[in-house]
Parts: structure tokens; C-alpha cells; sequence
């Protein structure tokens, strides 16, 4: 009697010389977890309308579990849960639009799931015009105890910008 196959959820990577055993292993393993790749893009598609519908609030909530006509939906923590809880008829109203057929919505705390979306880091690209405003302030700037930190930050500025310095002297 064979003992049941083991379902897995992950691919594994072979180089194209690979041996025949790692091929076939990678083919089983495929086959193994055909048949969750539509329940994969429907969960997919289904979390792209929730955060069309809530993008705020689901910058930190996902679809779990869509069975039966039932949505599972995780967030990281009960403020959120709560804050989702009264948009839930929206969201609901959108979704049946959407062509979802979903009649009923349930939320589940999953503290070990608190994830912080990546920061955007802010830049700015500045003129050769302004950098040189910049560099002829940071020169011109009177030396005093209350404007040293003014100076430090358009030194600190300048810095980012190796090209400040010629554009500087192009224009004096």
C-alpha cells in the first residue's frame, strides 16, 4: 500500500543540466499543484477589487478563503478589523457588482501577519538653475552660530547633487 502523496505548494528550481531525477521531481511536483492555480488566480483577482474597492484599508488586509459564497478576509490587528468591519457592506456591494457572488463577509485577526508596506522614499530632482541658487546661498550665507545648521543641510544637500558645484560656478 503506497502511503498518500504529499501536496506542496512550492516549485523547485532546477538548472537546465540538471540531473534526470531533479526534472522528474519538479514535473511530479507541478502536476501535484495543478489544480490549485485557478483557486490561486481567483484569490488574486478577488484581492485586486477589495483593494480597489478599501485601498487604504487593504494595504494590510488579504483575501484568505472564498468558499461557498463566504469571503475570509485577514487583517493584522482588531483596530483594523473594526475599521474594516464598517465598510463591509461597500465593499460587499461592490464586489456582487464586480460579479462576485458573495453573501457573506467574515474577518480574522492574524496578528503574526502585521506587515508594514514597503516606505515610499521621496525624491526630488532639482534644475541646474536651482542647484546653483543653492550652491551661491551656501556660499554667500553669513558664518554665524544661527545659521550653521542651514549651511550643514545645503552642504548636505549639495552633496546629493555632484554636478551642483560646476553648475554654481557656470553661473557667477
Amino acid at each position: 500500500m503506497m502511503a498518500p502523496q504529499m501536496k506542496t505548494n512550492f516549485q523547485i528550481r532546477t538548472k537546465p543540466n540538471a540531473q534526470p531525477q531533479s526534472r522528474e521531481l519538479n514535473a511530479i511536483l507541478r502536476s501535484q499543484i495543478a489544480h490549485l492555480w485557478p483557486t490561486i488566480a481567483n484569490i488574486a483577482a478577488l484581492q485586486k477589487d477589495c483593494v480597489t474597492a478599501l485601498p487604504n484599508l487593504f494595504l494590510y488586509c488579504e483575501v484568505i478563503q472564498l468558499e461557498s459564497e463566504q469571503l475570509i478576509l485577514a487583517t493584522p490587528n482588531a483596530a483594523l478589523a473594526t475599521k474594516l468591519k464598517q465598510q463591509l457592506p461597500k465593499l460587499q456591494d461592490y464586489l456582487q457588482k464586480r460579479g462576485w457572488q458573495i453573501n457573506a463577509i467574515r474577518l480574522k485577526v492574524q496578528v503574526s501577519q502585521q506587515q508594514q508596506p514597503e516606505p515610499v522614499q521621496k525624491q526630488c530632482h532639482f534644475t541646474t538653475s536651482a542647484l546653483a541658487a543653492f550652491s551661491t546661498l551656501e556660499q554667500n550665507l553669513a558664518r554665524s552660530s544661527h545659521n550653521e545648521n542651514l549651511c550643514q543641510a545645503l552642504r548636505s544637500l549639495l552633496s546629493k547633487y555632484p554636478q551642483s558645484g560646476q553648475a554654481a560656478k557656470e553661473s557667477v
